[in-house]
């Protein structure tokens, strides 16, 4: 008997029709479909008056596969002639991401052998000053304190890039970039990359994991939740975005949440929701929505619903919103989420948000909920909440729980806009290479101009003891042999460190300058790498061999050894009652050297 899977094929001029494919073919098109590189990434925002300081802030996990670019560089503001052009390239995500001239040292061929440099899509007119930024996949701030976190989200429309087979121009990653070479607010930003995505196509990643991509976007005032997907055409798109309350929290998983689409609700005169001439056009023709039925809803028309399993995304809203907006109830399970609006685009909460607090959601691992990753067989001896990808490598069906934080993250970021600070100064991204539950966040100022050498040595082909990536890397998988022990000291390291950059950061003076912005960063980045490359020796040290510092056992938890049957093993060697028990070894062996053992360690 064959199983039948519903897939929604891009691309169909009639809409997104599904179609029943046998579970062969199915399950061959969603590996074929995930071989390319993809992201999951979990993304969130905060209003100024959430804030614990006044900051508008947003969030991005780079989520990705394996051969990620995990390097954040600065891409410097410049002056462009009159009548240039601006390249736009094809973005494959992969290391490296980009090889020649954006003024940027790390892209330079020279320091990219055995790469190709990237070849140009398409132009387009180019301005007369842009402005400079930090990048990694994504933009990250610009010098105007507008950022930017990026989510991969599925969507019923799909597309090909111009030479690859389609006619669009833009991905997220080129549009991200642009908007902040460009822009002096989000609302701008948002606005100018949905008008590009209409004007010259928009292209999504492609993967199982989507066609459409969301956007959070932030400048010291205010915040978006930005949605952009291929239009049925694959020439142009949709797009929708909603501005985040000053009150509120938002929360982006891998699928839409942006709900009703309001266009006469206004804060300070201005829209709150910006949107395509296109979404309620297509969606009419299509017969998917009436003006009859009232305002459109951009998730239930647009999205294509969770992808790889049920609670892929939703498990990481219900998971996200509790730590953000704790005094609002939010149900832990649901029937589908693309109908329903089971969790809102945003939410208020009373809670006064740090960096710090945002740092610890992406740490999340749905600790003390029926969810904890660190808890069940899966989890084994040591409560590793980490679970590699079964796809591809066994034909068994199944699915680990998505967490928060996750293994295979290349980098994370935090973007805080600061409005009471010169935008130099206030515009700051606590970035942190490798996953967020093993990394360590360091506090990059805009107006600094420069990103540390070693957070800009990110190469995955080649272990570097020169990189943060590395280190990092490095660590987190060692202490995965004995995580909840391990992973203690680690933490310890993390606190320390980002409460000592915090409380910096909090005391930022407005006069402070470039060159010592700048100073500050590498010393603390130096610091971090020290730090992080001498926690393999401490951790050996402590740990090696089931051994606590090459002393006392450390052994399992009772609760695991039940579990895997520990107390049902082989049973006691036969005695002879008659004998004194000193004798009952003669051979010497085994319970001779575990007495000598425990002797020994009295």
């Amino acid at each position: 008997a064959c199983t039948t899977s519903t897939i929604r094929l891009p691309l169909c001029p009639a809409g997104p029709a599904p179609i029943h494919l046998s579970g062969m073919w199915a399950t061959s098109l969603l590996v074929a479909l995930a071989a390319r590189h993809t992201t999951a990434c979990t993304t969130l925002i905060v209003g100024k008056d959430a804030s614990v300081d006044g900051s508008v802030m947003a969030t991005h996990s780079d989520d990705g596969e394996s051969n990620p670019d995990a390097r954040v560089v600065y891409v410097p503001a410049m002056d462009h002639a009159p009548g240039a052009t601006r390249p736009i390239y094809y973005d494959t995500e992969d290391f490296p991401r980009f090889v020649g001239d954006r003024g940027v040292e790390a892209y330079l061929q020279k320091n990219n052998p055995g790469f190709n440099a990237s070849v140009p899509i398409g132009h387009i007119p180019q301005v007369e000053h842009t402005f400079g930024y930090f990048e990694a996949t994504y933009g990250i701030l610009n010098e105007h304190q507008v950022g930017i976190g990026e989510s991969t989200c599925s969507s019923v429309f799909g597309a090909q890039a111009r030479g690859h087979g389609g006619h669009a121009l833009f991905s997220v990653d080129s549009l991200s970039r642009i908007a902040l070479e460009r822009s002096k607010s989000a609302r701008e930003a948002v606005q100018l990359m949905g008008d590009l995505a209409v004007a010259e196509g928009f292209y999504g990643a492609g993967s199982f994991e989507g066609t459409g991509e969301s956007l959070m976007v932030i400048d010291p005032r205010e915040g978006f939740i930005f949605h952009v997907l291929p239009d049925h055409s694959g020439k142009s798109a949709v797009w929708a975005a909603q501005r985040v309350g000053d009150g509120q929290v938002g929360v982006v998983a891998n699928m839409f949440t942006i709900r009703h689409l309001l266009p006469n609700r206004t804060t300070r005169g201005q829209p709150d929701f910006l949107f395509s001439d296109s979404v309620h056009e297509i969606a009419q023709r299509s017969g998917w929505w009436r003006p009859s039925d009232g305002p459109l809803d951009f998730t239930r028309v647009y999205s294509d619903g969770e992808y790889a399993h049920k609670f892929y995304s939703g498990r990481r809203l219900w998971g996200a919103y509790r730590l953000l907006a704790p005094d609002v109830p939010m149900p832990s399970d649901y029937s589908d989420l693309r109908p329903s609006p089971v969790y809102p685009a945003t939410v208020s909460t009373r809670r006064k948000l740090s960096p710090l607090d945002l740092i610890a959601v992406h740490r999340d691992m749905y600790q003390g909920t029926p969810f904890d990753m660190t808890a069940g067989a899966a989890a084994g001896a040591f409560a590793n909440p980490d679970r590699y990808s079964a796809s591809g490598v066994t034909k068994l069906r199944g699915a680990w729980e998505r967490s928060i934080a996750l293994y295979r993250t290349s980098q994370t970021h935090v973007v805080q806009a600061r409005g009471w600070l010169p935008p130099t100064i206030g515009g700051v991204a606590w970035y942190g290479p490798h996953a967020a539950h093993g990394t360590c966040f360091l506090p990059l100022h805009i107006g600094a101009q420069a990103v540390p050498a070693p957070h800009a040595d990110a190469d995955p082909r080649s272990v570097s003891r020169r990189s943060a990536y590395w280190a990092h890397k490095f660590v987190l998988n060692l202490a995965r042999a004995r995580y909840s022990d391990m992973m203690g000291v680690v933490r310890a390291v993390q606190r320390r460190l980002e409460a000592a950059a915090w409380e910096r950061v909090r005391a930022d003076s407005p006069a402070a300058a470039a060159a010592s912005l700048a100073a500050t960063s590498d010393a603390e980045a130096e610091v971090i790498l020290a730090e992080w490359w001498a926690l393999p020796d401490e951790l050996m040290l402590r740990f090696a061999d089931g051994w606590a510092s090459n002393g006392p056992a450390m052994g399992y938890v009772d609760a695991w050894l039940k579990r895997v049957g520990w107390e049902e093993g082989p049973p006691e060697p036969p005695r002879d009652p008659a004998l004194p028990r000193c004798c009952q070894d003669t051979s010497g062996g085994a319970a001779a050297f575990a007495m000598s053992r425990r002797r020994a360690m009295r």
